[in-house]
């Protein structure tokens, strides 16, 4: 927790295989059922995310903003990055952003992040 802003700092590779108990979406729907409302996911530690984390990633979009509440990425790896972009959930959907300080910045005073889909991979 950061001030009003459950931070989840997600570490190596985010896939079924790899899949925490309770899952990631599981934690999000626990704090959003005790009144937090603002998710941020921390990828800075991520390796390799598959389908199904992609999954967990908008399961958890769409609970938050179910409830009005506001979810964003930050320190996403290029090729979860890529994919965010193929799928065009970035930047229109889910607002990622360059590092955690960013982010916490962005819940405060709300504004659209760059554009985060000019890579070069």
């Amino acid at each position: 927790m950061s001030g009003d802003v459950a931070v989840f700092d997600i570490a190596g590779d985010f896939t079924r295989k790899d899949c925490p108990i309770p899952t990631l979406h599981e934690l999000a729907s626990a704090q959003l059922e005790t009144g937090i409302h603002k998710i941020l996911f921390n990828f800075e530690k991520v390796g390799f995310v598959d389908s199904f984390g992609l999954g967990q990633i908008v399961s958890s979009y769409i609970s938050t903003q179910k409830l009005g509440g506001g979810f964003k990425l930050c320190q996403v790896p290029p090729k979860l990055m890529f994919f965010l972009k193929v799928v065009n959930l970035i930047p229109n959907v889910i607002s990622v952003y360059p590092d955690e300080t960013a982010a916490l910045e962005s819940f405060a005073n709300p504004s659209p992040p760059e554009d985060p889909t000019n890579l070069k991979l």
